[in-house]
């Protein structure tokens, strides 16, 4: 019998991902886990370190979970932003295993 895969999901972030978007990131998150997720940052214009907590914190989950998690289209300044604070773009980025 085939196994069946689970589809893949996205998600586009959002333009502004200040404080208060960091439990609202962390909710939209916390709906798709389990699933592969592929992460649109191409429209981040002000990331801060709150929802990047939350994204790495996601990131490491679904590694545990051997589940897909891709941040691609980074916008300039999402990575500015992990480049200031020091994240690597790579440890966004967990594969199937």
């Amino acid at each position: 019998m085939a196994s069946k895969k689970a589809a893949q999901e996205n998600l586009k972030l959002s333009p502004v991902l200040d404080l208060n978007e960091a439990s609202v990131l962390h909710g939209k998150l916390m709906e798709l886990r389990g699933r592969d997720l592929k992460i649109d940052a191409s429209q981040v214009e002000r990331l801060g370190v709150q929802c990047v907590q939350v994204i790495v914190a996601a990131a490491r989950a679904w590694q545990d979970d051997k589940k897909a998690f891709i941040v691609e289209k980074a916008s300039d300044a999402f990575d500015k932003t992990l480049q200031l604070i020091g994240i690597d773009p790579n440890q966004l980025t967990a594969k199937e295993t």
